[in-house]
């Protein structure tokens, strides 16, 4: 129920100013399904539901051990051949795997069944510290909440980090984690990291991001050595400082890059880059395009 959940409030409605999903649940036979709360939900839709559909997202299901029927698995293939996207999140990707659409491929799914899920598919290169895999139109995410992070990232790849961030504010979350972080952490939100003085120092950090902001200054407010801060970051957030400051600055670059049209440069100085030149070869490296070429993509202004 909590897959459910995710996914529908995701792709669910959130107000005229955002992207309307045909959303829909489909199951093998329609009808009443059994769930995990012992609350049945009525589907209304079968696997013909997949035969239109731009995007497949596999949910987690209890008999995870045994393969899917033939006409699941004859679904998954069919929607892939024909160029959908098709995701799983948590031990959905057990589904994927069965269908042959991973072998080959980089995957994860939710850790305490990583090895398990290698030893059922040795053709898959599973990678269990991941939050979520994109492997182009076959992406795989882990378990429980990350389901958030691997929908989360679905929003911001097709439509914008504006769109995925509007929709992390409605449910409360941070609006992006990167796919390589640490799926088990002591505290996996970086905002509401349990710990006041670095909480505090996150917040200033985010308000401030046209300054250098060295570890040592950071260190510095937190009233810790640098060695301490940098130890109870890691444990708090499950990256580094600079690691989490380079995604922030990122991702508020390309905020600013497709819902205002201030200049290159002036993108690179808000968010703490030096030159735009910078800015481009980080955009490059991480973004895989220009920032010129991702505001065309994306860009809101008229």
């Amino acid at each position: 129920m909590l897959a459910v959940g995710i996914v529908t409030e995701v792709f669910g409605p959130h107000g005229a100013e955002l992207p309307g999903f045909d959303f829909a649940l489909c199951t093998q036979r329609p009808g009443p399904v059994p769930t995990d709360l012992g609350v049945p939900l009525t589907i209304a839709h079968g696997l013909d539901r997949l035969l239109a559909a731009d995007l497949v997202i596999v949910l987690p299901w209890a008999g995870f051990r045994t393969p899917p029927p033939p006409a699941v698995l004859d679904a998954l293939s069919a929607a892939h051949e024909r160029g959908a996207l098709v995701a799983a999140h948590c031990v959905g990707a057990f589904a994927l795997a069965a269908a042959g659409l991973l072998d080959g491929r980089r995957a994860t799914t939710h850790w305490r069944f990583a090895g398990l899920f290698a030893h059922r598919h040795p053709g898959v290169r599973v990678e269990p510290d991941a939050l979520y895999i994109d492997e182009g139109r076959i992406l795989t995410g882990a378990g429980a909440a990350a389901g958030f992070d691997l929908c989360l990232h679905l929003l911001r790849r097709e439509y914008g980090a504006a769109v995925a961030n509007t929709v992390a504010r409605d449910v409360v979350l941070p609006s992006h984690r990167d796919g390589g972080q640490a799926q088990y952490l002591a505290a996996p939100v970086p905002a509401d990291c349990g710990d006041g003085r670095l909480a505090d120092v996150l917040a200033w950090a985010r308000e401030n991001l046209h300054e250098p902001l060295p570890v040592a200054e950071l260190a510095r407010r937190a009233v810790m050595s640098k060695r301490s801060f940098a130890r109870r970051f890691t444990a708090a957030t499950g990256t580094t400082p600079h690691a989490w400051l380079r995604s922030l600055r990122l991702s508020s670059a390309e905020e600013l890059l497709e819902t205002t049209d201030l200049p290159v440069e002036e993108i690179a100085r808000r968010v703490g880059y030096g030159s735009a030149a910078v800015l481009r070869e980080q955009f490059v490296r991480r973004r895989g395009v220009p920032p010129r070429s991702y505001r065309r993509s994306f860009t809101t202004t008229p």
